[in-house]
């Protein structure tokens, strides 16, 4: 019984399987080609079944990236993960990309609980999309489109050491005043695998969504536009 994991709020693609029982990973795979979800995220499906000796029928449950995020990415995968549940009559589970991101960075981070972890997610401009969270996952500050400024925070750094990761948090360093209980991580992206660990508890918790009505988390009103001509 394994629970297929669908990440493709950012630029990379990624999908990974884990096993319901024990929560153990048995594979990932991911590309990082921008615009390729919607060409790519089923053939990637596909080869990561193929390739791990598995098939659609051992599918538990699907889950997927929640946002915010990439308007176009989070809706290409909520509707495979939706095409998926539909098909084969199995549960749905939405992880928060913002709580995934901070649960991956605070699994690798040595003496977690000294810190409070802040993903950012670029929302253009000054803007990010970003929440607070303790190394067990409470959450601090829920997740909110900030807009950057020297005192953005301040609170929460005035009174704990932040670790600031995704790819938003660089806008923020340069404007901090006083970054003495700030860190910066470089390189941090949404992992298949730390949805797909978050996954599992919430699979326990049978804390599933509505298939037929599922929408991702925006955070923001979607804008669309009309062309001209």
């Amino acid at each position: 019984m394994l629970i297929l994991s669908l990440e493709t709020s950012s630029p990379v693609c990624s999908v990974a399987l884990h096993r319901v029982a024990d929560g153990s990973l048995v594979g990932q795979s991911e590309l990082r080609l921008d615009k390729s979800h919607s060409t790519h995220l089923t053939v990637l499906i596909e080869q990561l079944l193929a390739n791990t000796g598995h098939q659609l029928t051992d599918l538990a449950a699907v889950a997927v990236s929640d946002g915010p995020g990439s308007y176009t990415g989070l809706r290409i995968g909520a509707a495979a993960a939706k095409g998926l549940c539909f098909a084969l009559d199995i549960p749905l589970v939405a992880v928060s990309t913002l709580k995934a991101l901070a649960a991956q960075v605070a699994a690798g981070t040595a003496r977690p609980e000294n810190f409070l972890f802040c993903p950012m997610l670029d929302a253009r401009r000054m803007e990010v999309y970003a929440a607070v969270y303790t190394h067990e996952g409470q959450e601090v500050v829920a997740p909110t489109p900030l807009l950057l400024e020297a005192n953005t925070l301040a609170k929460q750094l005035a009174r704990h050491s932040v670790l600031f990761f995704g790819n938003g948090a660089a806008k923020f360093q340069p404007l901090l005043e006083e970054p003495a209980n700030a860190g910066f991580l470089a390189g941090v992206e949404p992992s298949s695998v730390a949805v797909g660990a978050l996954a599992v508890a919430a699979f326990h918790r049978q804390e599933f969504q509505d298939v037929a009505y599922y929408e991702p988390f925006y955070l923001k009103e979607v804008y669309t536009t009309t062309p001209r001509s």
